[in-house]
């Protein structure tokens, strides 16, 4: 039975392609089923939030199933690379309202502020299941 990680020689575990679809699984279905948390994301700028936190969602179950497929792996993981950069701004977004809030909790402000360095592991991650990913073999 294959794992979804994979072990390295400095026995660094590596997570791969069935955990990172999990994970943009959950999120794209949260984002249309519970979008309320999401509108913190969006800047003003881009007007109403909600078809942006819909589109973000879309996006993230669309990258989630590319990855579950061998052929487009390679391409669904680039996509999820892509993803996670273009999200990181709301990430931003999110944190500077939270710092400016009198309203936000000390807890709330530092949970966004400290989730902004975690967009650099998930693309990594992405990119790592990229380079690992064979069109014809499972991984």
């Amino acid at each position: 039975m294959r794992h979804d990680r994979e072990v390295t020689s400095t026995g660094r575990v590596r997570p791969g392609w069935r955990s990172l679809a999990g994970v943009l699984g959950v999120a794209g279905v949260l984002h249309l089923v519970a979008p309320q948390p999401y509108d913190r994301l969006i800047p003003r700028r881009l007007g109403a939030p909600r078809p942006w936190v819909y589109g973000s969602g879309v996006a993230e179950i669309a990258c989630a199933t590319a990855l579950l497929v061998p052929r487009s792996r390679r391409a669904g993981a680039l996509a999820t690379a892509a993803l996670f950069v273009g999200v990181f701004p709301g990430n931003v977004t999110m944190a500077v309202r939270a710092l400016r809030s009198p309203r936000a909790s000390g807890r709330t402000k530092a949970l966004t502020v400290a989730r902004l360095p975690l967009q650099v592991p998930l693309v990594a991650w992405a990119l790592d299941v990229a380079g690992r990913a064979d069109a014809g073999a499972p991984r």
